[in-house]
């Protein structure tokens, strides 16, 4: 053929690369739409694009857009992910973060745990002292509500734990342990041992064969009887009232929705597949605080009877672990967000696959986990108090690689249920995403 001169083969090759940059963006604003929640990927992009606009010159649409915009119903369009690597590094990130804001301040983190512990202890006097002198009419409406706000608080306490575990509460390593340990015994979660396996869970994000928690599977590895169950209603609810009330002890003790290892891997077994050799006298320790605390509940139950212990402190502790289990299927179930297999997965982009979701008043009482888990991803051990200047500040820099869903928690949760059943290649090798079609059982 012709051999072109080079201003124009230049001219040529950056044609066909606008041509295939606008055909990616036009996908992507129609990809998966499953919803009307608002879903914004960047803070410019917080409205639904047209889907004049989105269709191109002349409205014409490829054969993959049809196919994506016919999925989505009326008008509930929001933008996937870009699963290039990003135009920025993680250096570039962390330059646009104030520098204050990854000092710890030792003060100011026992402030806000003390805060927490107050409230703690003026709801259980409440429960042992008023509560009883009410009429047993109104004490059915005040120890729920009881088990409700005390749960919320004690997940805000769960979240400054969790802190400990990235390093995040104190500049002294020593002293985050030690605090953590005692709060999260507290919390019966076996601290190291989760410490651990939540650091692979942050150092593999968004890997199928890597990351720790909520690894979703691919349509051939689903059971023979996962359409019957995610197909209907009542399934998907059943399944919902699993996952939220016993989901967290069974992934501590069962590895259930964990990564597969060869063999059976529970955070309570210092030989676990889960940690190594240098790990296991702390798993070790984890186990003596867990247990140290589950003899003290059963000396209360002996003094005070079972139901007491189950009223004042079990029914909460059930309300924290929902809250866990929920929280985390929040950030890391959307059919905007990717999973890589080996070939593609990177850290950064893995890091970058989170949600940050709006949980109204509970964002402050669960020291904003909720609202800045993109940040926290990227600098887990940034103190949560800091985390909101910090996500304000990255966004310019991440652009649509930025994810933010305002969907209420409620609503969102039922249609991640519904849709995020299964993940599946598309276009390309690699890169998989959430789907929910079945054949008919």
């Amino acid at each position: 053929g012709l051999l072109l001169p080079p201003a124009q083969t230049t001219r040529s090759s950056r044609q066909q690369e606008e041509q295939r940059r606008r055909r990616g963006k036009r996908v992507r604003a129609l990809a998966c739409v499953v919803s009307a929640g608002p879903i914004c990927p960047a803070p410019a992009a917080s409205t639904t694009t047209p889907i004049s606009s989105i269709m191109g010159a002349g409205g014409r649409m490829t054969e993959k857009e049809r196919e994506l915009l016919g999925r989505g119903g009326a008008g509930a369009t929001f933008q996937r992910s870009p699963t290039d690597k990003p135009p920025f590094t993680l250096a570039q990130i962390k330059k646009a973060i104030p520098p204050h804001c990854f000092e710890r301040s030792v003060i100011k983190s026992f402030s806000y745990l003390v805060h927490d512990l107050v409230i703690v202890a003026t709801l259980l006097y409440a429960a042992l002292v008023w509560i009883p002198t009410l009429p047993s009419v109104l004490q059915l409406g005040a120890w729920p509500l009881y088990w409700v706000v005390q749960g919320c608080v004690m997940t805000g306490v769960w979240v400054i734990a969790h802190e400990c575990g990235h390093h995040a509460f104190s500049d002294s390593s020593l002293l985050d342990d030690i605090v953590g340990l005692v709060l999260h015994s507290w919390l019966l979660v076996p601290y190291f041992s989760w410490k651990y396996s939540h650091r692979r869970h942050h150092s593999n994000t968004g890997s199928l064969e890597r990351d720790e928690v909520f690894v979703p599977k691919q349509k051939e590895a689903l059971a023979w009887y996962a359409p019957y169950i995610y197909s209907n209603p009542v399934g998907r609810l059943g399944l919902l009232a699993v996952q939220l009330t016993i989901g967290w002890p069974m992934y501590l003790s069962l590895n259930t929705c964990g990564r597969p290892y060869p063999r059976f891997a529970c955070h309570f077994d210092p030989y676990s597949p889960i940690y190594n050799d240098r790990e296991r006298a702390q798993v070790f320790i984890s186990d003596v605080g867990v247990l140290a605390v589950s003899l003290a509940l059963f000396k209360l139950a002996s003094s005070f009877g079972f139901w007491w212990v189950v009223r004042v402190y079990a029914v909460p502790l059930l309300i924290v672990n929902a809250w866990l289990v929920l929280i985390t299927y929040l950030q890391h179930t959307h059919p905007a967000l990717p999973h890589y297999d080996s070939t593609e997965w990177d850290w950064l982009r893995g890091a970058l696959a989170t949600m940050d979701r709006d949980y109204g008043i509970l964002n402050r009482v669960f020291h904003n986990i909720t609202d800045t888990h993109v940040a926290h991803h990227l600098f887990s051990n940034m103190p949560h108090y800091h985390a909101m200047e910090a996500t304000k500040a990255i966004k310019p820099i991440l652009g649509e690689y930025y994810h933010f869903d305002a969907t209420p928690f409620a609503k969102a949760t039922w249609r991640e249920a519904k849709e995020c059943i299964y993940v599946e290649p598309e276009d390309r090798k690699g890169v998989f995403w959430y789907s929910n079609k079945f054949s008919a059982p």
